[in-house]
């Protein structure tokens, strides 16, 4: 229970299924470091919001202290990512190492059987010859709120002890059924910001952690892919594949972020047309289900906010997935989550390469 609607409405879902339902709250970094703000799932107000929703429900509530992990898995590489000129997604990270592992394991000393998320998602069961037990992950009911991006790195084998109570209700359905039961998440917004970085700069928080005179955080040179030197930039970490914003202007044309070098720290700029791309590969690959084979056609979202679009997988291993896309896509960035799906199932994904 984070605290917001969603993960409140499934444990009031839960109740009334006729389940014993213990509510439990992450402790992470945020929690002790950093000013709550009403845009994130984290803060001590997050902690209360959830001890006030259980009390109503009339169930236990616990608060785990998972900073030392969380800062190990999340943190850690949230850092490590941009200063090697990546675009980390954390929450892709904390559900696959941190939110949901971890929340089993303690679980499981508590005597549960299972544990349950606020994602909208679904899950069903098919039996088959070679798995009797086969559970797969689907699409949230809601289009816009489906959260299964974020799910492809969760161990496969949590998947039979996992349950998503709101999966098949939209948005407005989930805040129907708070106001209906007088939850005190009700009309909380939206999770919006990295929860550890609540106010959104994470540039001054990447100094905190990497030090001012990081390579990351020193200018450099901005420079287009046929090398000629267009200016300077503030330093790699403040830039993002497709970024338009902070380039500088006076140079009769629009410019956006192509890429960075680190290693000659460097910011790569173009046109718009450079940024599409008819391929990518992705690594440090999970599947929940049956991997793709080559040339399957897939569908691949590279982004959260962006539609899921057709693949073709080109090549595929242990260590990497390589897919042609026949319709090119904008500004494929690396670090960022690559999610494949058959249908309406999370197949798995990995980070984009």
């Amino acid at each position: 229970m984070s605290g917001g609607v969603d993960s409140s409405v499934a444990a009031a879902l839960l109740v009334e299924q006729g389940h014993r339902v213990i509510g439990a709250t992450m402790k992470t970094f945020c929690y002790t470091d950093q000013n709550s703000s009403g845009k994130t799932c984290c803060g001590l107000d997050g902690i209360m919001d959830a001890r006030r929703v259980a009390e109503s429900l009339g169930v236990p509530h616990y608060v785990f202290d998972m900073e030392e992990s969380f800062g190990r898995s999340v943190i850690d590489d949230f850092v490590s990512e941009y200063a090697s000129g990546r675009t980390p997604n954390p929450c892709v990270r904390c559900n696959s190492n941190t939110k949901i592992p971890d929340l089993l394991h303690r679980a499981r000393k508590l005597g549960c059987d299972a544990i349950a998320t606020g994602h909208y998602a679904r899950t069903v069961v098919t039996s088959h010859a070679a798995m009797p037990d086969d559970i797969r992950i689907l699409r949230g009911l809601d289009p816009g709120k489906d959260q299964t991006y974020f799910l492809w790195g969760v161990p496969r084998e949590v998947l039979p002890y996992l349950r998503f109570p709101v999966g098949d209700l939209t948005k407005p359905e989930v805040r129907d059924r708070a106001r209906q039961l007088g939850l005190a998440t009700a009309e909380k917004p939206e999770s919006q910001e990295i929860c550890f970085v609540p106010d959104g700069d994470y540039a001054t928080f990447l100094g905190r952690r990497l030090g001012s005179e990081h390579t990351a955080l020193r200018p450099g040179s901005m420079v287009t892919s046929d090398g000629e030197v267009v200016g300077e930039h503030g330093g790699y970490a403040r830039y993002t594949v497709g970024q338009r914003k902070g380039l500088g202007g006076g140079r009769g044309r629009a410019l956006y972020v192509l890429g960075v070098h680190p290693s000659s720290n460097e910011v790569i700029v173009g046109s718009h047309d450079e940024l599409f791309r008819d391929d990518v590969t992705i690594g440090d690959l999970n599947w929940l289900t049956q991997p793709p084979h080559v040339g399957e056609r897939v569908s691949v979202q590279v982004r959260h906010r962006a539609p899921a679009v057709d693949a073709v997988v080109e090549h595929i291993d242990a260590l990497e997935l390589t897919l042609r896309l026949p319709k090119p896509q904008r500004a494929i960035t690396p670090g960022q989550s690559g999610v494949i799906y058959r249908s309406e199932e999370l197949v798995g994904g990995g980070r984009i390469r």
